[in-house]
């Protein structure tokens, strides 16, 4: 099962297109975030007031079509980060914090992000 997640200006716009697609709404939290199904794809859609779009510390704002990234859900977010500063990767910002849990952009060594995101207890993605 693979997971992805897309930034977009406004959920309730996009979900008409995907719901065309095939796709089916498993969980929404609230205006800015809805999850969606298609088969073994899980697929998260971010709009404007989630976490995945703030600005980082280096004044870069995540936007749409520019920032899609590749989740991968872990238990424990911190000893994950310690495993990959172990081998030298480097990270967009520290650990942010959201409705579903915490979350944080590893890069690649060639610089593509890789989502690892730790769910909050009691939450379900």
């Amino acid at each position: 099962m693979a997971t992805v997640r897309y930034l977009v200006q406004d959920v309730d716009a996009v979900l008409p297109f995907y719901h065309a697609l095939g796709f089916t709404e498993v969980e929404r939290w609230g205006p800015p975030f809805a999850i969606l199904a298609h088969g073994d794809l899980t697929l998260w859609i971010s709009g404007p007031g989630t976490s995945a779009a703030r600005t980082l510390p280096d004044g870069s704002t995540p936007s749409p079509g520019g920032w899609n990234r590749l989740v991968i859900e872990v238990d424990d977010l911190d000893a994950a980060m310690a495993r990959l500063k172990a081998i030298g990767a480097r990270f967009r910002s520290d650990p942010i914090a959201g409705p579903g849990g915490r979350q944080v952009l590893a890069l690649d060594p060639s610089d593509n992000p890789i989502e690892l995101f730790e769910a909050r207890t009691g939450s379900s993605s």
